[in-house]
């Protein structure tokens, strides 16, 4: 250094320090890089799923002037034990027929009665229940259409052709027919919002699914945050500074790292196998989620205990306050939004929580919308998981509507915790 000229000296710091500064402008550009393909996959990802899932909104219907007619429904007065054994099948059937009278021979016929959903005939029945003066007269109704009718008609926008899959030449151009002629036109899926599975695509809803979802988080809340709440006051506020304290928190802490099949696992080994609880059921699935979410709870709680200054202890005792009061009327008030927080947080996890539930018996094919927790049922993402498996082309939308609905129950959860720290976080 001593040989250096002192011009020597500043040339190399100039090196040096222009070295640096590219350094930094590549970290930064890197940075920029990473963020922007992180944004776009999830642009992809939301544009490929809105794409595809908008289409469950909307189903086809066809128009047909129905007649009640009771010789063809096989009954003469309008009550429970009629209506469940009424051929309203064959009322369709002749309305089809009145449309299409050209139609002949048994396989046309058969293709011609694929026109409308296997589900119709219910819909009928709901009508005469609710209004029997219609028995011996006729009305025009909107009926379902199947759910290769309801493919075709929606794949007309980006072909001209449309997808035909089972869907033969003369099917298809009944349909064109009525297309044309204003008797088959696309209206809000109402279906699928109040129904639950089926294994007819058209008929197929998430509202067993949500219903299930609903009756899981509450049993996960009602028993994780007062638990994860307890847990977290004693050991921040009482448990004494051991070894046996160190190990709980270092096994609270792994376990938020455990993957979530091992507590499926848990749960199917303890609440079913010895406690023998109903299988497929809320409340084994609000316990499992329970283990799962515990230690988010415990851990955020104890975050938030943590950020409550001393000084709000000291005060509280100086004024004569119980240790017990310190905590419950001082430190616990002013801590609860953070707990709050994690505990949404804990809930949005564990609603989108799929494998724990698979061992649990959850995968059922349920169709009912179940009353309460030891009812049968199944969750949102397993209607997906099962939905995602169905070989029918028209369960590829419902099943993107159904992933629409629960990121946007996700996104209102998480936004809530954000508004909620927002509006009650305290800076010290």
């Amino acid at each position: 250094m001593t040989d250096l000229t002192q011009a020597q000296v500043r040339e190399r710091i100039a090196k040096r320090l222009a070295s640096r500064h590219r350094k930094e402008k590549l970290f930064r550009g890197l940075g920029v890089a990473s963020i922007a393909f992180g944004v776009l996959a999830v642009v992809i990802l939301f544009s490929d799923i809105i794409s595809k899932g908008s289409g469950a909104f909307v189903q086809t219907a066809i128009q047909l002037d129905v007649h009640y007619d009771a010789q063809v429904l096989g009954i003469d007065t309008v009550d429970d034990e009629s209506l469940a054994w009424a051929n309203f099948t064959g009322v369709i059937r002749q309305a089809l027929r009145e449309r299409f009278p050209s139609v002949t021979g048994r396989s046309a016929k058969r293709e011609l009665y694929s026109l409308v959903s296997s589900g119709a005939p219910f819909t009928l029945r709901d009508r005469l229940a609710d209004n029997p003066g219609l028995l011996g007269k006729s009305e025009t109704v909107w009926l379902a259409t199947d759910d290769d009718v309801d493919t075709f008609v929606k794949s007309l926008k980006a072909s001209k052709e449309g997808f035909r899959g089972r869907t033969s030449d003369q099917k298809a151009g009944w349909i064109e027919q009525l297309l044309d002629s204003g008797e088959l036109k696309k209206r809000f899926n109402t279906t699928f919002f109040t129904n639950g599975d089926s294994r007819e695509p058209e008929q197929a809803g998430i509202r067993a699914a949500l219903m299930g979802s609903l009756f899981t988080l509450l049993v996960t809340l009602a028993l994780s945050f007062p638990i994860g709440v307890a847990a977290a006051i004693y050991l921040e506020e009482y448990a004494p500074k051991n070894r046996w304290t160190d190990l709980i928190e270092v096994n609270i802490n792994n376990l938020a790292a455990v993957p979530s099949i091992v507590f499926g696992l848990l749960g199917l080994a303890i609440f079913i196998n010895f406690f023998e609880l109903p299988r497929s059921a809320p409340l084994v699935g609000g316990l499992v989620l329970t283990l799962m979410t515990l230690p988010t709870i415990i851990i955020s709680s104890r975050a938030a205990l943590k950020a409550v200054p001393p000084s709000i202890r000291e005060a509280a005792m100086g004024m004569g306050a119980s240790p017990m009061q310190v905590v419950f009327h001082h430190v616990l008030p002013l801590a609860m939004p953070g707990m709050l927080t994690g505990a949404i947080i804990g809930m949005a996890q564990a609603l989108g929580e799929t494998a724990p539930l698979l061992m649990i018996g959850m995968v059922a094919f349920i169709v009912d919308v179940p009353d309460g927790i030891t009812d049968p049922a199944t969750v949102l993402p397993v209607q997906i998981f099962l939905w995602a498996d169905s070989p029918e082309r028209a369960f590829v939308e419902r099943t993107s509507a159904a992933i629409m609905v629960l990121l946007s129950v996700l996104i209102v959860m998480n936004t809530c915790a954000v508004l909620l720290r927002k509006k009650l976080e305290r800076r010290w």
